[in-house]
């Protein structure tokens, strides 16, 4: 697969399925609290370089988890599918509902300051703190 070619994935029931297309070849981790209680871990997701094509609409509950993100699942079976920030112009798919993660690699974790001691990803990653990551956003212009 290149970095243009559409990736699709659904949800653990089936009743939501979606294509889209990767902006990058790249995974990424959130370690923050939210993340971290949502999926019960960090949350590893892959940025999309739009919406997804998404069928089952109807499946899909929205939660609005912060003042600047929104997490979507599937209200029939709870899988967690996407997260958006659209304030950063971020929409990212959650790793783990994609069908083929191929030519994907985990590339860089942010707020490693709220990561907890009992896991370590083995391969090195671009890591940013929480301070570092909202500096790095709010200096794009996108707050």
């Amino acid at each position: 697969m290149t970095q243009y070619d559409k990736r699709s994935g659904r949800c653990l029931c089936g009743k939501v399925t979606y294509s889209f297309v990767p902006a990058e070849l790249e995974i990424d981790a959130c370690h923050c609290r939210m993340c971290q209680r949502w999926g019960g871990g960090p949350g590893l997701s892959v940025k999309a370089a739009g919406d997804a094509d998404v069928t089952g609409r109807d499946y899909v509950a929205i939660y609005k988890s912060s003042d600047w993100g929104e997490r979507r699942f599937c209200r029939d079976c709870g899988t967690h599918l996407f997260y958006s920030a659209p304030a950063f112009g971020y929409f990212g798919v959650s790793a783990g509902t994609i069908d083929d993660l191929d030519g994907l690699a985990l590339t860089s974790e942010i707020f490693v300051d709220c990561k907890p001691d009992a896991y370590d990803f083995a391969n090195p990653t671009r890591k940013l703190t929480e301070a570092e990551f909202i500096a790095m956003v709010s200096s794009t212009g996108n707050e």
